[in-house]
């Protein structure tokens, strides 16, 4: 009790204290009223008047709401609501000074005066120091700070604080702030916060130490890391997964080794989901630390608590009605005695890429409400049970569907493309394939693409709406190139999102009448008198609107010439039109296609001195493509997964089986080759494994085969295979069909007979790594193994009778110019009679993938 009184009379006389030095200022206003107050008697007063004064951008009535003083109320004095008051008024960080006096007393009325010193306001801020113009300008975002703003101590502290971490984010781990506050001479009470940066260098990480980790039996098989270290995780391995945070090296472009302490913590996670997949699943970082060198470098010391290594033992089955034990134990493909991995489980219960899980087992059935809960029992030789808790609930169906985002793109061409429909039972793999379709129109950024799902378990319903994000997809091709000893111009637009329904619409044309998802594509090349070449295409690929039926039609015009008129002219012209049908398949599955088209072709020759057997006349090919294909790939630019396989068969009706003469050894070339006869079989695949988001390995294969009705004519000029090079026509200059085919490493149309082939084979292996999956500017370098060949005549050919290559390039994606890449390749085997075919060879293109 004695403690507790001396506590009141203790906080007692520090109020009166504070009462006081507060009311000092009034002694001389209290004389000349004739009355002083007494600091030893506790007073009441009434408060006559408020005076504020100081002020310059605050109301004086909000000042006094503050302070809850007001006329007419009653305070004691010496007491404790003034010093109230002024802690109040401090918490508001408005004010440098704050002090309340006693400026009248009369009787018991007492006048009381606020005098205030307003912080000051910020006009505007400034940096000095070495810093990019793109930095001032992310920091000035960052920042927030707004003119009119009071300049207080947070202000600048956490204004300090933003600065610092950003360019900690950037490597610059020593950087060093100062902050002044500067008089602006053109506004009163205005200041300008002046902030001086010293970046400093950028902190290296120079070393990266790991201790606490248990040594094995080099003979031991049952970890999965499989290296020839004694330690669980070898050192080479440990590093690697600290994906950001990396040791100075002299060969590191890709990956910088500045610190930063939330990608250090991030990678630390990345350390311990590794021990849990190797079965260490109480592994944890005992601690780390961070050690600052004298050459502006730190290192880092890592110390891992390993823990037990654990194993799968016994698993069951809790709830389900749908698909009996087995059946999930199966799916789950976890057996008593696998090394306990947590993130495989999971993976195998709640969804991974492949859909092989347990839940997608529910969610293609229509089971949305599905949900599994594992609990784990620690057994003896550290075996841990699971008890897997099923809900299954009942079956969904799709209520509504949505698209939002899409402000180029009509909703019909989306929504012909998802196969979520309203009224359908609700599965997974529609909603996976919807987004595979709709990547592969190229009209969205594939990284922003979202599908939101919205369940009613109340109705047992489910609205889905796909969110999307426009991207730039027209194309302007502008090439210059050198062609048949000619500088060639070529000038070509590809529109991808066409609506010609919209052609005769004003408002439509910005700059062309777009929507529809329909492709017009118009090109044009040439070097003056000498050549040109003309071709416009349209492509339909809902004809009716219907089903996914495609209508193409295409014509073309080529004229090369030596310039004269008249009897002097020699040329070729070469007129074409086609027009084909494609049609999507149920059958095997529906990522097969099959498409049809017809193509009529006339070559008229003037004095030709070509490489056609005769020089006046004309030559006609008229042939029917069939083509049928499976593309399962994830998407265009840079796919990651899936496989595309095509087989074409490309014919021209057998003239000669109906022919009446049968001595086309004494024909002339212009009447054999009126209307030309071939068949000509071609088979392409390519398929894509991801090892992770960015590093991707593409394998292909292909042959092509081009034969003859009949032995006396022989196999057609026309349609042979040129292997060698970048596969590009030299800017258009290709008269009699040809098809070309890339081979790097070898100069163009090297790996062929002088006529060309008339069966080919070629193999391909190309390891690609994304640098930018930004859709607006893909990158993405490759190494290659390759090889190929072809043969003039059946009889020799040689599947494994290759000339091989391999060498390394660059790809870049650009929405208005397409794919642009550089190849350097080198050719192992030798060309006969061509000793400068292989060896180092430049391949580039613009404008087309290789």
């Amino acid at each position: 009790m004695a403690k507790q009184l001396k506590h009141i009379a203790c906080k007692e006389l520090f109020l009166n204290i504070v009462t006081i030095v507060l009311l000092t200022c009034s002694y001389s206003s209290n004389a000349q009223n004739n009355e002083i107050i007494d600091y030893s008697n506790k007073k009441s007063y009434t408060i006559k008047v408020i005076d504020v004064v100081g002020l310059e951008f605050i109301d004086e009535s909000n000042i006094i709401k503050m302070t809850e003083l007001e006329v007419g109320k009653i305070i004691d004095v010496p007491g404790d609501l003034v010093s109230e008051s002024i802690k109040k008024l401090w918490d508001q960080n408005l004010f440098s000074d704050i002090k309340i006096s006693v400026s009248k007393i009369d009787s018991n009325k007492i006048n009381l005066e606020i005098n205030l010193t307003e912080l000051p306001r910020l006009s505007k801020f400034k940096f000095e120091g070495k810093i990019s113009k793109s930095d001032i300008s992310s920091l000035k975002e960052d920042l927030k700070l707004i003119s009119g703003s009071v300049i207080s101590k947070n202000t600048i502290s956490n204004s300090s604080n933003v600065i610092r971490n950003f360019y900690i984010s950037k490597g610059f781990y020593s950087i060093k702030i100062d902050s002044k506050v500067e008089d602006d001479k053109q506004s009163k009470n205005s200041k300008i916060l002046v902030f001086k940066i010293d970046k400093g260098k950028k902190v290296k990480i120079k070393n990266i130490e790991i201790s606490g980790r248990k040594k094995i039996l080099n003979s031991s098989k049952k970890f999965l890391d499989k290296t020839d270290s004694t330690f669980i995780i070898s050192d080479s391995k440990f590093k690697r997964l600290l994906k950001e945070t990396k040791e100075k090296k002299w060969w590191r472009f890709f990956k910088v080794s500045k610190y930063i302490d939330e990608n250090f913590e991030n990678d630390k996670s990345s350390i311990i989901k590794k021990y849990n997949e190797l079965g260490y699943r109480d592994a944890k970082i005992s601690f780390d630390t961070i050690l600052i060198n004298d050459d502006n470098t730190i290192s880092i010391n890592i110390k891992v608590d390993e823990g037990e290594k654990y194993f799968f033992g016994n698993i069951f089955w809790i709830g389900n009605k749908i698909y009996s034990n087995d059946e999930l134990s199966k799916r789950l493909s976890i057996k008593s005695g696998d090394i306990y991995n947590q993130t495989f489980l999971e993976e195998k219960l709640f969804g991974n890429a492949n859909g092989d899980d347990i839940s997608s087992l529910y969610l293609d059935d229509g089971y949305l409400f599905f949900n599994a809960s594992p609990s784990e029992i620690v057994k003896e030789n550290n075996y841990i049970d699971l008890n897997i808790k099923l809900y299954e609930g009942d079956k969904a169906k799709v209520n509504k569907v949505n698209v939002i985002g899409n402000s180029k793109t009509n909703d019909h061409v989306i929504m012909r493309e998802i196969r979520t429909k309203p009224g359908d039972l609700f599965k997974r793999s529609d909603i996976m394939r919807s987004q595979r379709e709709l990547n592969n129109l190229q009209y969205f950024d594939p990284e922003k693409f979202d599908v939101k799902i919205e369940p009613n378990q109340s109705r047992n319903t489910v609205d889905i709406t796909y969110v999307v994000s426009e991207k730039s997809t027209d194309q302007i091709n502008l090439q210059g190139g050198w062609g048949a000893g000619r500088v060639v111009g070529s000038l070509g637009f590809r529109f991808t999102n066409f609506s010609s329904k919209k052609f005769f619409t004003k408002e439509a044309w910005r700059p062309l009448p777009s929507g529809d998802g329909q492709t017009l594509s118009i090109s044009a090349s040439s070097n003056g008198i000498y050549y040109q070449n003309y071709n416009l295409t349209f492509v339909e690929p809902w004809l009716g609107g219907k089903n996914p039926n495609s209508l193409s039609v295409s014509a073309y015009k080529s004229i090369s010439s030596n310039g004269q008129t008249g009897n002097d002219r020699q040329s070729i012209e070469i007129t074409g039109v086609s027009l084909g049908l494609g049609k999507r398949l149920k059958i095997p599955d529906d990522y097969f296609t099959l498409y049809n088209g017809i193509t009529f072709q006339r070559y008229d020759l003037n004095n030709s001195q070509s490489f056609f057997s005769f020089n006046n006349g004309y030559s006609n090919n008229f042939n029917l493509n069939i083509n049928i294909g499976r593309n399962s790939i994830d998407q265009l630019i840079y796919p990651r997964s899936g496989s595309k396989f095509n087989l074409s068969l490309k014919l021209t009706p057998p003239y000669s089986l109906f022919s009446k003469n049968e001595d086309f050894a004494n024909m002339t070339d212009q009447e054999r080759f009126k209307w030309v006869e071939y068949y000509k079989w071609k088979f392409t695949s390519s398929w894509f494994s991801a090892f992770n988001d960015k590093l991707v390995l593409n394998n292909r294969a292909e042959m092509g085969l081009l034969g003859a009705y009949n032995s006396q004519i022989g196999v057609s000029p026309f349609e042979r295979f040129y292997v060698g090079g970048d596969g590009l026509s030299g800017m258009g200059y290709v008269f009699d069909g040809r098809e070309l085919i890339s081979l790097r490493g070898y100069s163009n149309n090297s790996v062929s007979p002088q006529t060309g082939g008339t069966i080919y084979t070629k193999y391909t292996s190309e390891l690609r790594y994304a640098l930018s999956l930004n859709p607006t500017s893909t990158v993405y370098v490759l190494a290659f193994l390759e090889g190929g060949n072809s043969w003039d005549n059946f009889d020799f050919y040689n599947p494994f009778e290759i000339k091989k290559s391999a060498g390394f390039g660059v790809r870049i994606m650009l929405p208005m110019v397409g794919m642009m890449g550089i190849d350097y390749g080198w050719g192992f085997d030798d060309i006969i009679n061509n000793p400068d075919a292989n060896g180092g060879q430049f391949h580039f293109s613009i404008g087309q993938q290789f």
